[in-house]
């Protein structure tokens, strides 16, 4: 050992609070961990929810890191749901196995963990060393190369002295389920009377025929990949001509074309990169980078997208070759207007009549249309947070998370409402939600059968289409509704101070080059919780003024930050984009909190 060499920078470690769930561990072969079973290792919790697309985009950035660093590095995640429907126990094995996470999973169904750990927002990295402290936390995507380079600086440190403990991790495959279809995303009946049907989780195009259950061929390798034969979780199809299709190639970040012919697969949208705030949001079509199309639908001439990641709809033009943005802000909410001020949740399902684009946004539990115009209404749903199975008056109805939507050739659609395993019709002419079925397993779309009447429902978790009879009368349903189950966190009337925490990764600094570097967008529901600070601006703090004659509601904060390789002999330096979008509950309360600090990377001092 070289005396003279530097000791490392003291970090700030805190002690790690126990990991429990009532829900249990899978992926470790039915044994059950503390955190002291894996002291010696460098542990990453990733507290996630399988409906939210930001942390599968998290997941997926994660995987490099957990093959390279295998006996070094065990990830955890703590599951922690949003919705009613993922508390459910068979619903967390179901979304383990449909996004392939390759590590253990400790489902916490009542949030224990989640406020052991102080975590606020959906997702949330908490990396912990060998010895059993957090030494850091990040919110949000876009902080996987920060993390490699602190694991890289805690392998260094612990094995000088000697608390690494190499070795395999706890991780325990589960045994494969033979079935022709795995959790299918989305169906489109062809020309020839046969449906096509993404089956996501092995990363194929399925041909079944005319009965919806027989196999005629498979397209794609079924391997993870962007090549000619491959494809990464596809999900949304569109017929954009007799014989070619146009394909969602979700964690691929492109729209891809399938020849019904020979089965060739092209590109026709997107690098294979993820689109991040500063890039292109136009342009020639395979030069622009997407993120996570999750549905596609031919309307006015162009190909629209339901661009899930980044809670916009943009547009493919086939005759030019390019994209563009049509609607949305990528601001996570509810709110209707002309395109460009509208806010989407996580679209995730369309359907195009001659003269509207009806939308699934996900997120708000919401049923939304573009008109002509290209304006933005809503037809179903209020927000982020109300969500439930009520039929009735279009004004008070209530889904639940879905994926979703058909036109039906009466005027009305059906919506895939996924969360609450049933196929719900909204008809416009009358302003009624009903029911058309229950006893489905998470339908994420659905199909019309020719001219038999008959309406095909992909049942994702059950892996297969169902035939259904379109009802003449409504199913009775006996209405639940929810509110997202969070604490609220009690704040002093009048002035809080919003503080984002940002600290750049080692070897990086705030990239200034083209301006400030940062963001943050403050807003509020009911918006007269706020009397001031709302708006947007460049600096991370803030100072915020509370109404005294509002008790409670829902703080909106949506932070970003850049940084860059500090290395000025580097004339192209590696730049990243961190962000995150917090929706804090909060309620006024005397003795409560006049600061409220949010952990975008680092740890609160």
């Amino acid at each position: 050992m070289n005396d003279s060499a530097p000791a490392p920078a003291r970090r700030a470690r805190v002690r790690a609070p126990e990991l429990v769930g009532k829900g249990g561990w899978l992926n470790t072969g039915g044994k059950e961990y503390t955190l002291a079973d894996l002291r010696g290792r460098i542990v990453i919790l990733d507290f996630w929810t399988f409906c939210c697309i930001n942390c599968l985009h998290v997941l997926d950035e994660l995987r490099e890191l957990e093959e390279q660093h295998r006996d070094t590095v065990v990830i955890i995640g703590v599951h922690s749901p949003k919705f009613v429907h993922e508390a459910e126990h068979a619903a967390v094995v179901d979304a383990v196995e449909r996004y392939g996470v390759e590590h253990p999973v400790l489902d916490d169904p009542e949030l224990a963990t989640w406020k052991q750990y102080a975590v606020r927002a959906w997702p949330t990295l908490v990396v912990i060393d060998p010895e059993g402290y957090v030494v850091a936390q990040h919110a949000g995507e876009g902080h996987a190369h920060a993390i490699a380079k602190l694991v890289e600086e805690l392998e260094a440190e612990h094995e000088a002295k000697g608390t690494l403990h190499r070795g395999e991790g706890p991780y325990v495959a589960p045994e494969p389920v033979a079935t022709d279809l795995r959790f299918p995303g989305k169906a489109l009946l062809l020309p020839s009377g046969n449906f096509l049907v993404s089956d996501t989780t092995r990363h194929q195009l399925v041909e079944l025929a005319a009965d919806g259950e027989s196999v005629v061929r498979r397209i794609g390798d079924g391997e993870r990949g962007f090549g000619p034969d491959s494809f990464n979780e596809p999900q949304g199809l569109a017929l954009l001509d007799e014989r070619t299709v146009v394909v969602a190639d979700t964690v691929n970040h492109a729209l891809r074309a399938v020849d019904l012919a020979s089965g060739a697969v092209t590109t026709l949208a997107g690098t294979g990169r993820q689109w991040w705030q500063g890039t292109p949001t136009s342009g020639p079509a395979r030069e622009i980078d997407l993120s996570s199309p999750w549905d596609v639908a031919v309307f006015g001439g162009k190909v629209w997208i339901a661009m899930a990641g980044v809670h916009q709809l943009w547009t493919y033009d086939p005759e030019a070759g390019t994209v563009e943005v049509a609607a949305g802000t990528t601001n996570e909410g509810l709110v209707d207007g002309p395109g460009a001020e509208a806010w989407f949740a996580q679209p995730s399902g369309l359907a195009a009549t001659e003269d509207r684009l009806w939308v699934a946004d996900s997120e708000t539990s919401a049923l939304r249309y573009v008109d002509l115009d290209g304006h933005v209404h809503t037809a179903v749903g209020t927000g982020l947070f109300d969500f439930g199975h009520r039929d009735g008056d279009a004004g008070q109805a209530l889904f639940q998370h879905p994926l979703g939507v058909t036109a039906l050739p009466d005027g009305s659609v059906a919506v895939s409402d996924t969360y609450n395993h049933a196929l719900r019709r909204f008809d416009p002419a009358t302003g009624q939600v009903t029911t058309l079925a229950t006893d489905l397993r998470e339908p994420s779309d659905a199909v019309l059968a020719g001219g038999s009447g008959d309406i095909v429902v992909v049942e994702s978790a059950r892996h297969r289409l169902t035939r259904l009879r379109l009802p003449e009368e409504a199913v009775r349903v006996e209405s639940v509704a929810h509110r997202t189950q969070r604490a609220a966190t009690e704040v002093a009337g009048g002035k809080l101070q919003l503080d984002v925490i940002f600290q750049a990764p080692a070897g990086q600094k705030l990239d200034t080059r083209y301006g400030p570097s940062t963001r943050l967008l403050v807003s509020a529901t009911p918006p007269e919780l706020l009397a001031a600070g709302d708006g947007a601006g460049t600096d991370l703090a803030r100072e915020l003024v509370l109404n005294p004659d509002v008790t409670e509601g829902v703080l909106h904060v949506s932070a970003m930050a850049a940084s860059c390789d500090d290395d000025p002999a580097n004339e192209y330096p590696a730049c990243h984009v961190h962000q995150q979008d917090w929706g804090v509950p909060v309620r006024v309360a005397e003795g409560g909190a006049d600061r409220l600090p949010l952990v975008l990377a680092g740890l609160d001092g």
